[in-house]
């Protein structure tokens, strides 16, 4: 059963202002009442680049942690290395495009999005868990603030910040997260770039990926939310509008928190539905946005067992969607746990899915950001992420 109204609101995170904090030279992104065929022309602009580029940093192997709490249980990271090593991989065997490393971009950009507060911990956080745990072990939270408790102040102890800006012990901190986060974003960065330039595409291959993580916490394996870093440097290069799709097998509940109150930029997310599947607390029909950005978010639910033939009405629905908003530009969360040999994961895409996926995706007619997110079925993860890319080419 599909459905497909949309989301939740979040009290006392504060709501991010439209684009204007950052002052950045206006680019081809601003030209919102240009109509259809200048999405077209801007989306060609760029006619001697072959196939979608592809950002990666190799900084991302920073992020390794050992184990994290799964059903009752310390167990190995499904988030691991070797995700983005096999996809990076399959784009060279396939010839999606050029691989080039990404631009820094600074704090600043992440600020955009983020609490300074939040980036400060991130910063710290694995110096003053050896402190006081030592380096044997990953850091992971104890215990998380309960309806009642307050949130007015952050705790002293590493181990009460841990709890205070996490909601799941499934995401480690270690020695290399805060520059293997950073570097992710800085590929997303790099990537928005490239469409205000005048890129019709690009693959921000990003590790760690972003979407669980909200304007003050981390989890779902997420540090800084790279989709929503991106929208935001579209918003502030002149894009008037932007959309993000989020096409992860689990609602991106952080990316839904950061944007809940912004007109400007429409969140739509198609997954399992939160009744049945992670993140559980967000992503129901009936979360809409609020204040200004009432009806500007999209909760797209699926039931497990999901083949290509339920998945695609939803891809339909968000699409149509998208196209009613009028957006300059769309970053899409590339999630590829929707196949059906995902080990955590419950939809059932057959790997020739994502050609079609991406195909849909290009019909929508947007200069596009590709952003990796999840996707744990490693051994086949290059495979239905260059699928992806290589339909939206071919759309």
């Amino acid at each position: 059963m599909l459905c497909i109204q949309g989301a939740m609101q979040k009290g006392g995170i504060r709501a991010l202002a439209g684009g204007d904090m950052m002052s950045r030279p206006p680019v081809a992104l601003s030209r919102r009442n240009r109509g259809a065929a200048k999405h077209r022309q801007m989306a060609g602009k760029h006619k001697d680049a072959s196939g979608v580029i592809v950002i990666h940093s190799e900084e991302h192997r920073l992020q390794a942690g050992r184990s994290e709490l799964n059903d009752g249980q310390l167990v190995p990271c499904y988030e691991k290395p070797a995700r983005a090593d096999i996809v990076r991989a399959r784009t060279e065997v396939v010839g999606l495009g050029p691989i080039v490393e990404p631009t820094r971009h600074g704090l600043a950009r992440l600020e955009r999005v983020h609490d300074a507060g939040y980036l400060g911990f991130l910063q710290t956080a694995w110096d003053e868990w050896v402190k006081e745990h030592g380096a044997d072990i990953d850091a992971l939270p104890l215990n998380w603030v309960a309806p009642g408790m307050s949130r007015r102040r952050v705790p002293r102890s590493i181990d009460g910040r841990l709890g205070f800006y996490s909601f799941d012990a499934g995401t480690p901190i270690t020695a290399g997260t805060w520059k293997a986060a950073t570097a992710a974003a800085d590929c997303a960065l790099t990537g928005a770039d490239r469409l205000r330039a005048g890129d019709r595409s690009a693959f921000a291959l990003c590790r760690p990926p972003g979407h669980h993580a909200g304007h003050a916490f981390y989890g779902g394996y997420c540090f800084l939310n790279n989709a929503a870093i991106a929208a935001q440097c579209l918003r502030d290069g002149g894009a008037a509008r932007v959309a993000v799709l989020d096409v992860d097998y689990h609602h991106g509940n952080g990316t839904q928190e950061i944007f809940w109150e912004r007109g400007d930029v429409l969140f739509v997310s198609i997954h399992a539905d939160p009744v049945d599947e992670f993140p559980y607390f967000c992503g129901h029909a009936d979360e809409t946005g609020a204040g200004a950005g009432e009806g500007a978010n999209l909760n797209l639910t699926l039931p497990w067992g999901t083949d290509w033939t339920g998945y695609a009405q939803a891809l339909a629905a968000a699409a149509a969607r998208i196209r009613e908003f009028g957006a300059d530009a769309l970053v899409l969360s590339l999630g590829a746990d929707t196949y059906g040999g995902d080990p955590i994961s419950r939809f059932r895409l057959l790997s020739e899915d994502f050609l079609r996926m991406g195909a849909a995706i290009a019909g929508i007619g947007l200069p596009t950001l590709f952003v990796m997110e999840g996707g744990y079925a490693v051994d086949d993860l290059g495979v239905n992420v260059a699928n992806v890319l290589t339909g939206f080419e071919q759309g």
